[in-house]
């Protein structure tokens, strides 16, 4: 049955993926046809094209975004400025975008339960106020208060304790993960909620529908509602050449009645765990928030929800805390924020900026991926050349080798500045983390390369002076131990293979 069903969903994806390659190509033959044959047609094809190249000049856009555009469209004069409008100005991607606006507008002013932390927070900490400062009063995300928080790492230790907490649940589960896999993981995890929702607790699943192509059927949605779970697909993957394609959900959220909530690196499938080996033993991390800060995770999933089901809900009524005070105690300073490729406000990038630029002695960064634009390895290779011990650890085993031999290509520059390099030896490492001068650190979903930066969902959680603030740092120096460090000499690559990573680093925004 199961081979029977590999085959089945095998099939539908690569028809997906053919009719895609199919509009291509009927698209290409009849412009450029069309255009042989008509010298006027050619000449406003290349014109339209021009114009195309200035607005996406005047964009206020990455720059690394508008030069692989512009040299695609100068390239191709005939067919590039078509494509850039059919791809990236399509109608589905605005009335997407409005619906989006329109929750975001309705949700920002329940994620203010605390109104009072920001002011004692900067009283705690005036050093990070402008980092507090942004993530509240204009990205929306309030520091909280009364919550603890708990580094979890690796995968395994994630899942005992998110079963721990899906057993204790009492109202709600809501989930919201980029991949889902059949196997230990999500089998275990899936007989709880099949438990819960017998008992009457709102169980709700959200899963990309890229993430997990070739991993669950189309009609799984209806296999889970059968069982009690509500389920969606977020941005459901169809063969239309659209840029809206491109924008994936790729947070990993878990929040059980508002009280407790997990984010993180970590997604539902056995590889994430070492219940099955893909690239050697799987480094990975995630975080535990109790308290006040879950709420923010639950008003997120519920967005999402929203946006997935184009309905409104009342927020409220999940609100935990409407008829007693939270009990939890303090445990430093906490702020969960979320990032979303439809603004133009890069959230996820500014708080990895922002701990770069204050970093007084150390910044310890933990990413699968270093696929980075200028202003990123500006500020990574100031702060080396300012004298802060700058480490950087990514796999030594890759998922993708061009993403791997990109990401290896920025190795010169930043080791030239002082940064350092290791990639861990014993597999793939897939944790996100960034952690500094003891006091700052930051745990979630979005790797440092142009897709999660700057085109994906993601979401994190900012941690100043918390418990597990150490834990990460005492995690990364034993981590340390587990790597090779790179030298400038081991990036001395021949002509060729030097050369191919530039080629490979100018489209690396479609990477």
């Amino acid at each position: 049955m199961k081979k029977k069903w590999l085959r089945r969903l095998f099939r539908r994806r690569v028809f997906v993926g053919l009719l895609i390659l199919l509009q291509l190509a009927v698209i290409l033959y009849t412009v450029w046809g069309v255009s042989a044959y008509s010298a006027p047609l050619a000449i406003l094809l290349r014109v339209v094209s021009g114009f195309v190249v200035l607005y996406i000049l005047m964009k206020r856009e990455k720059a690394a975004y508008k030069l692989t555009w512009v040299m695609l469209i100068l390239t191709f004069p005939v067919f590039g400025g078509l494509f850039y409008l059919l791809f990236r100005r399509s109608n589905s991607a605005h009335v997407f975008c409005r619906q989006l606006q329109t929750i975001e507008q309705t949700a920002r002013p329940l994620f203010f339960d605390s109104r009072g932390a920001l002011g004692q927070a900067a009283q705690q900490a005036p050093e990070c106020l402008p980092q507090m400062w942004y993530l509240q009063e204009y990205a929306g995300f309030p520091v909280c208060a009364n919550t603890q928080t708990e580094y979890l790492t690796p995968g395994e230790r994630k899942f005992q304790r998110l079963c721990q907490e899906l057993k204790q649940a009492q109202h709600y589960i809501f989930l919201e993960y980029f991949i889902i896999n059949d196997g230990v993981m999500w089998g275990t995890v899936l007989d709880i909620l099949i438990e819960k929702a017998a008992l009457g607790l709102d169980v709700r699943l959200i899963y990309d529908d890229l993430g997990c192509f070739l991993r669950l059927p189309e009609d799984y949605p209806k296999t889970l509602e059968k069982l009690g779970i509500k389920c969606v697909v977020f941005n459901p993957f169809r063969p239309a050449l659209t840029s809206l394609q491109n924008n994936r959900d790729h947070r990993k959220i878990a929040v059980i009645d508002g009280e407790v909530a997990f984010t993180g690196g970590i997604n539902l499938a056995d590889e994430y765990i070492n219940a099955i080996e893909r690239f050697g033993h799987w480094k990975d991390a995630a975080i535990l928030v109790r308290g006040q800060a879950a709420w923010s995770f639950t008003l997120m999933f519920l967005q999402m929800w929203g946006l997935c089901c184009n309905l409104q809900e009342d927020y409220e009524q999940f609100y935990p805390w409407r008829e007693r005070a939270c009990a939890v105690e303090s445990d430093g300073l906490v702020q969960p924020y979320a990032d979303s490729p439809i603004d133009s406000e890069n959230v996820g990038e500014h708080v990895y900026l922002q701990i770069i630029n204050n970093a007084k002695s150390y910044i310890y960064i933990n990413s699968p991926y270093v696929i980075i634009d200028d202003s990123m390895t500006s500020a990574l290779t100031l702060a080396a050349k300012s004298g802060i011990d700058v480490r950087i650890v990514t796999p030594h085993r890759w998922d993708k080798w061009l993403v791997h031999m990109t990401t290896r290509s920025y190795y010169r520059e930043l080791l030239r500045a002082g940064v350092k390099i290791y990639e861990y030896t014993e597999g793939f490492l897939h944790a996100k983390t960034f952690v500094s001068d003891d006091k700052v650190a930051t745990v979630g979903t979005t790797n440092l390369d142009f897709r999660s930066l700057y085109l994906h969902f993601e979401c994190g959680v900012w941690l100043y002076k918390t418990r597990s603030v150490m834990q990460i740092k005492e995690d990364y120096l034993q981590t340390l131990t587990r790597c090779q460090q790179i030298l400038l000499s081991d990036c001395s690559n021949g002509p060729l293979v030097r050369l191919f990573q530039e080629v490979l680093r100018v489209f690396a925004p479609f990477m």
